[in-house]
C-alpha cells in the first residue's frame, strides 16, 4: 500500500477500514473467509462480534446474503465452509446501483429519455381560490 492509500483509510471510514478497526482486528480478529468481492471476514475468537472488512468503498449491500446472514448470527457456519444452497430460481447478488449508470429509472422519471405517456383526466392541476 502506498502512503496515500495508507492516509486515506487512517482519515476516512468509507475506504476499507479504520486505524480503529485495523488494531481490533490484528490483535482479536480470526480470519474467516473472504467474498467474491474481496471483502474480509472475522470473528473474535469467541465468536461473539463478527465484522467484515470492505475491498474498497464500504458498502453493506455488497455484502452477499449468506455472509449477511453469518454477520448477523442466523447461521453458525461460514459460508467459506458451508455455502447456502441455490434454488434455481435464485439471481445471483448484487450490491444496490443508486447514484450510479446502471440504477433503475422507471418510465416516466426525470433521468429517463423516455416520457411518460399522457393519459386525459389522470391529473388536475390545483388552482388556488
Amino acid at each position: 500500500m502506498g502512503i496515500l492509500s495508507e492516509l486515506n483509510q487512517l482519515l476516512t471510514w468509507w475506504n476499507g477500514q479504520t486505524f480503529g478497526t485495523r488494531v481490533f482486528t490484528a490483535r482479536k480478529g480470526v480470519r474467516v473467509g473472504q467474498d467474491e468481492q474481496g471483502n474480509q471476514f472475522y470473528r473474535t475468537a469467541d465468536d461473539k462480534r463478527r465484522w467484515v472488512v470492505y475491498n474498497g468503498y464500504a458498502d453493506a449491500s455488497r455484502v452477499s446474503p449468506d455472509w449477511h446472514g453469518w454477520l448477523h448470527h442466523t447461521f453458525d457456519e461460514e459460508p467459506s465452509e458451508r455455502p447456502l444452497a441455490r434454488q434455481d430460481w435464485e439471481k445471483d447478488h448484487k450490491p444496490n446501483l443508486t447514484g450510479t449508470g446502471g440504477a433503475y429509472h422507471p418510465p416516466g422519471s426525470v433521468v429517463t429519455p423516455s416520457r411518460r405517456p399522457r393519459v386525459a383526466g389522470d391529473y388536475e392541476a390545483w388552482q388556488p381560490e
